[in-house]
C-alpha cells in the first residue's frame, strides 16, 4: 500500500491579524509547518497552533523564512549565507521553546515562502539553510522540493530528507513551481488539485503546465493553509488519496 504524509503551512496568523482557517485545515492533515515569528506568526499563535496540532495528532515542524513579515515572506532578500543559517536555526529553536511548553517535540523543518524558492536555485543558500538545520539537530527531517539545491544540500549534511510534492501549486516543465506572478499559480479547483496529487503518489510523476510528466517519488504532499480555498480543495484531495488506497502517516511515521 503506498503511503504519503500531508503538511500544511499553518499559524500564519499575527496579532491582530488573521489568516486562515487553521482549525478546518489541521483536522485535514497529518504535519503542520507551523510560522515562527519572522515571516509569519508570533509567539501565542505559534503557542496555540501547537495545541491544536497535538489536539488533532498531527507532528510539530518549523517553517522559517526570512525576516519579513510586511511581505509575508515572499520577497527574496539578499544575505550572506552564514546570515541564513543563523535565521533558520533561531526559528527553529523559538518553535522547540514553545513546543516543550507543551512537552512536545519539533520533528522536522519545511523552509517557508521565498526563502525556499532562493534555496531550490542557489546552492549557497541551500547550504546555508542545511546547516542551520543540521547545526540545531541533525535528526530533525527536512522536506523540500525534489531533484532542487535544497535536496542535494541535504543529503550533502547527511540530514533525513522528505521530498514534497504541492497539492495546490502549478508545476512548470522544469519541476519547479509555478511564479505566483501567474494566475494560474495555484490550484483552487478540488478536482484538479486532486488528480495532480494521486499522480504524484500512485504514478510517481508530477504532471506540468505544459504536459509533461516528471518522474518523482515524494513523501509529502503541500496544503497551502492560507489559501481560501484551503478546506475544500484539501478535503477532497485527502479522499481521493484514501479511495486511491493510499495510506496518510505523519513524517515521523514515514521512516525517513
Amino acid at each position: 500500500m503506498p503511503a504519503v504524509n500531508i503538511n500544511a503551512d499553518i499559524g500564519e496568523s499575527f496579532g491582530a491579524w488573521h489568516k486562515g482557517d487553521d482549525p478546518a485545515v489541521m483536522a485535514l492533515i497529518n504535519s503542520a509547518n507551523i510560522a515562527c515569528g519572522m515571516s509569519a506568526g508570533d509567539p501565542t499563535v505559534m503557542h496555540e497552533t501547537v495545541a491544536l496540532a497535538l489536539k488533532n495528532g498531527v507532528s510539530i515542524g518549523a517553517h522559517p523564512g526570512y525576516n519579513d513579515i510586511w511581505g509575508f515572506g515572499r520577497r527574496a532578500m539578499k544575505m550572506n549565507p552564514r546570515d541564513i543559517e543563523y535565521m533558520v536555526a533561531y526559528q527553529i529553536g523559538a518553535l522547540m521553546g514553545i513546543a516543550a511548553m507543551h512537552d512536545a517535540k519539533v520533528t522536522h523543518v519545511k523552509p517557508h515562502g521565498a526563502l525556499h524558492n532562493v534555496g531550490i536555485v542557489d546552492p549557497d543558500v541551500a547550504d546555508a539553510m542545511a546547516r542551520g538545520v543540521k547545526g540545531v539537530d541533525r535528526n530533525l527531517i527536512y522536506v523540500g522540493l525534489a531533484h532542487s539545491h535544497i535536496e542535494k544540500a541535504a543529503h550533502a549534511h547527511g540530514l533525513r530528507f522528505a521530498v514534497e510534492g504541492y497539492i495546490d501549486r502549478m508545476y512548470d516543465d522544469d519541476g519547479n513551481i509555478t511564479s505566483r506572478f501567474n494566475a494560474d499559480a495555484v490550484h483552487k479547483d478540488p478536482a484538479i488539485a486532486a488528480r495532480q496529487a494521486v499522480a504524484m503518489v500512485v504514478d510517481k510523476v508530477i504532471l506540468t503546465r505544459g504536459g509533461k510528466r516528471i518522474p518523482v517519488e515524494v513523501h509529502s504532499l503541500c496544503l497551502h493553509g492560507d489559501e481560501p480555498t484551503a478546506q475544500a480543495v484539501g478535503s477532497v484531495v485527502r479522499q481521493a488519496l484514501l479511495d486511491a488506497g493510499v495510506e496518510l502517516k505523519t513524517l515521523p511515521e514515514m521512516g525517513l
